[in-house]
């Protein structure tokens, strides 16, 4: 985006509101710079100098990031070869460091390829953050504004790093990451994809005002029950610890200010009902731990029914269940096998297609 990269060149800075249920604190973020992914030989010089990096580009990107971060890494190899390179993956993507891993050293010179196997660490974290999508007026009004909740812990996985891990605020290392990734994929990841999905299924907006919805809460709070016993069953995650969690959680769903939209949170459902993703992953989890997904499996159903004619992807996911049927992009996209399970969805999509689920848009 070349205009918000020259704009921020010119201002050498950006406005950040923190929005809470009750209040907004605005911040100014200063000193800073900006490139566009393609000035590949400055983001290449950027990177040898640099110490610690931070990935953010969504799943379906990470991949194209291997040939710059290679070039850096070269560059380092043969500049800097003492020092530690260290890249944190903020992405909504399980196994996100052997994805990248193995893209990278597919553009790796010899030199680099020691480099990158003894000086550089690629550290996987939980992004849970909330950044809240602008109304048309505000972009226009300051194109740079960046409005997000609060809540401000990054949680690191210590042992990918190699050298020290920098005192960076808000970084929270932890001896094993994956009990938090699955935490985040299959609470808040899941149950946020409930509130957009029922709650375009009852024409809301907002995901606040699916929240505040009796039917649609119920069936939020039924889905988090399977996932925290599934959870909890897998990882031995400590009550408290969960519970504070989901207390958390849901009273930032319901933050008005953040204006947070079912279709910001719904899109790509194609993606989000994908083997290793909240919807299908958790019932994987779930009978893997002996628990029926019952709800889990109607969030499913839900999904299926996103037909918002402005997301290229659900228009997508739409023409393949056309073509398939329910039973044939469950085994296609999903990989699930279960009949079971395939039986009960394609039940719950029946349902909301006749208007008997409760959840059927008005």
């Amino acid at each position: 985006m070349e205009d918000v990269v020259k704009r921020l060149n010119e201002e050498k800075a950006y406005p950040l509101w923190l929005l809470s249920n009750n209040q907004k604190e605005e911040k100014r973020i200063t000193d800073l710079s900006a490139l566009t992914f393609s000035e590949r030989e400055k983001i290449s010089l950027v990177l040898t100098e640099a110490d610690i990096a931070f990935t953010a580009v969504g799943a379906n990107n990470v991949k194209s990031l291997a040939p710059i971060i290679a070039d850096g890494i070269n560059r380092k190899a043969m500049e800097r070869p003492q020092s530690y390179f260290n890249l944190i993956i903020c992405e909504n993507l399980l196994g996100s460091s052997e994805i990248l891993r193995r893209e990278i050293e597919g553009y790796l010179s010899s030199d680099g390829r020691v480099f990158f196997n003894n000086r550089t660490g690629l550290v996987e974290s939980v992004v849970s953050r909330m950044v809240a999508p602008l109304s048309d007026e505000m972009r226009k009004a300051s194109p740079l504004l960046v409005t997000v909740e609060p809540y401000n812990v990054l949680p690191v996985e210590k042992k990918k790093f190699k050298g020290d891990i920098p005192p960076v605020k808000g970084l929270y290392p932890v001896e094993d990451l994956f009990p938090y990734e699955e935490l985040k994929l299959f609470i808040h990841n899941l149950s946020h994809a409930c509130l957009a999905y029922a709650g375009y299924l009852k024409g809301y907006t907002y995901i606040w005002e699916a929240l505040r919805d009796p039917d649609v809460r119920g069936v939020v709070d039924k889905v988090v029950i399977e996932s925290r016993e599934a959870l909890i069953k897998k990882h031995r995650f400590a009550i408290t610890e969960i519970d504070g969690y989901i207390t958390d959680l849901i009273n930032r769903f319901g933050n008005k200010l953040l204006n947070d939209t079912v279709f910001r949170v719904g899109r790509d459902p194609l993606r989000k009902i994908g083997y290793n993703d909240r919807i299908a992953g958790a019932i994987r989890l779930c009978l893997s731990q002996g628990i029926y997904p019952e709800k889990i499996c109607f969030v499913m159903a839900a999904c299926l029914c996103y037909n918002y004619p402005n997301d290229i992807k659900a228009v997508e996911m739409q023409e393949i269940i056309r073509k398939s049927g329910i039973e044939g992009i469950l085994k296609s996209v999903s990989r699930i096998t279960d009949e079971n399970i395939i039986e009960d969805i394609k039940n719950d999509y029946e349902r909301i297609k006749n208007e008997s689920s409760g959840l059927k848009k008005s």
